[in-house]
C-alpha cells in the first residue's frame, strides 16, 4: 500500500475524527444485551453482561476524553478483558457482534498463533496494530480508539510447547514467551511503531500509534486448564483435609471454568503465562459449555433461519423435523464442539 493511500484518510483530520466519536452509538449495557439477543446471540448471560458493560465503558471513556476534554489521569484505565472457555461457546462471536456490528468501532480479529517474537520466523507482533489500522480504513486516529480481539491466546502458553517436537534449534520462537513479552507493552498505554503493510514489516513505511485507548479482548479455550488448577489446589491441600473434585471428567473438552479458577493468576502462570501479562487484563471472564437447550435455540435462530432463506430463494419451502434438530444438537454435544458443530 503506498504512502499516498495512507495520507488520504489523514487529510480528513481532526474534524472527521471528532464527528466519528460524536456519532458513536451509546446504548446502555442493558440495551446492548438486548441487541445481541436480536442478532441471534444466545447463552452466556453473565459473560454477556460483563462484556456489554465493558463495551459501554469503552465508548463513554472515548467520548469523555475526545469530546469533553477530560484528562485520562482523571478516568479509570482502559479495560482489557480475557474471555476463557470451551470452543464454540461464543467468545469471538460476542466480540465481533458487539463491537463490529452494533457499535461499529474499528475492530481487528487476530489469530495470535501466527505471530512470533521480533527476529523469529512468523508475523511481527507490531502488525497486530497494522490489522487494526486496516480495519479503521487506514486512519491512525480511528484505529487508536479501536478494539483488538486476540484469538487463541491459550496457544501461546509456554507450557503448551515441548521444544523437542516444536522446532528446537530453529529460527521459530517455540516457547510463546517472546510473543507474551511483546504483548505486555502493547496492552499497556504505550507508543508503538506500526508498519503500514502486513508483509515485509521491517521495510514498510511506519506510523507511531498509542495504545492508551485501544481495548484488547483476548479469547482462548484453555484446554487442560481444569487439570492445572486442580493440581495446584491439590498441592496446596495435601493430607487428610484434601477432598477430590466431583462431577468433572478429566478428559472432557467442553467444560467451563469457575470464577475462582480464572481469578487466580497463579493458575495461568502454571499453565504457561507470564503473571504480569495476565495482570494486564482488568477482568478474566469465564464462559461455560453450552447446554442442549441453548444449542437448539442457536440452531433455530441461526442455521435454520439461514437455510430457510436459501431454500426460499430457490423456490422451495424448508420443513425440518424436530427429531433432526435434536440429533444435530446431540451430535454437537458428543463432539464437544459447541455452536461451531451445528452448521457442520
Amino acid at each position: 500500500m503506498s504512502g499516498e493511500a495512507h495520507r488520504k484518510p489523514r487529510k480528513q483530520g481532526l474534524e472527521h475524527f471528532i464527528k466519528f466519536v460524536r456519532d458513536l452509538p451509546e446504548p446502555t449495557p442493558r440495551a446492548l444485551y438486548k441487541q445481541l439477543e436480536e442478532l441471534g446471540y444466545r447463552g452466556q448471560d453473565a459473560a454477556r453482561r460483563a462484556v456489554c458493560l465493558m463495551a459501554y465503558r469503552h465508548v463513554r471513556r472515548i467520548k469523555r476524553i475526545y469530546l469533553d476534554g477530560v484528562d485520562r489521569a482523571e478516568l479509570p484505565r482502559k479495560s482489557n478483558f480475557l474471555l476463557a472457555g470451551p470452543t464454540g461457546s461464543g467468545k469471538t462471536y460476542l466480540v465481533e457482534s458487539l463491537f463490529q456490528k452494533i457499535l461499529r468501532i474499528p475492530t481487528a480479529l487476530v489469530d495470535i498463533t501466527t505471530y512470533s517474537e521480533t527476529g523469529y520466523v512468523g508475523q511481527d507482533p507490531s502488525t497486530i496494530l497494522t490489522r487494526l489500522l486496516h480495519a479503521a480504513d487506514d486512519n491512525p486516529m480511528l484505529a487508536a480508539i479501536g478494539v483488538i480481539c486476540l484469538d487463541e491466546l491459550d496457544k501461546i502458553a509456554s507450557g503448551q510447547n515441548n521444544a523437542i517436537f516444536a522446532g528446537a534449534g530453529t529460527t521459530k520462537d517455540v516457547t510463546g514467551m517472546g510473543v507474551q513479552r511483546e504483548l505486555l507493552k502493547m496492552l499497556e498505554a504505550s507508543e508503538v511503531v506500526v508498519p503500514l503493510e502486513l508483509g515485509h514489516a521491517s521495510y514498510s513505511d511506519h506510523v507511531v500509534m498509542s495504545t492508551a485507548d485501544i481495548a484488547f479482548v483476548a479469547c482462548g479455550a484453555f484446554s487442560g486448564f481444569h487439570q492445572v488448577a486442580r493440581r495446584r489446589l491439590g498441592r496446596e491441600h495435601l493430607g487428610f483435609g484434601r477432598t477430590p473434585v466431583a462431577g468433572t471428567d478429566p478428559d472432557a473438552i467442553a467444560v467451563g471454568f469457575t470464577p475462582d479458577q480464572v481469578e487466580n493468576v497463579a493458575n495461568f502462570q502454571a499453565y504457561g503465562f507470564l503473571p504480569e501479562l495476565i495482570a494486564r487484563f482488568t477482568r478474566v471472564v469465564p464462559f461455560q459449555a453450552l447446554d442442549a437447550a441453548t444449542l437448539k435455540d442457536i440452531l433455530r435462530a441461526d442455521v435454520v433461519t439461514r437455510m430457510t432463506r436459501e431454500f426460499k430463494a430457490e423456490g422451495f419451502t424448508l420443513d425440518i423435523d424436530e427429531g433432526v434438530l435434536d440429533h444435530i444438537v446431540a451430535d454437537a454435544l458428543r463432539k464437544e464442539t459447541g455452536a461451531r458443530g451445528l452448521a457442520a
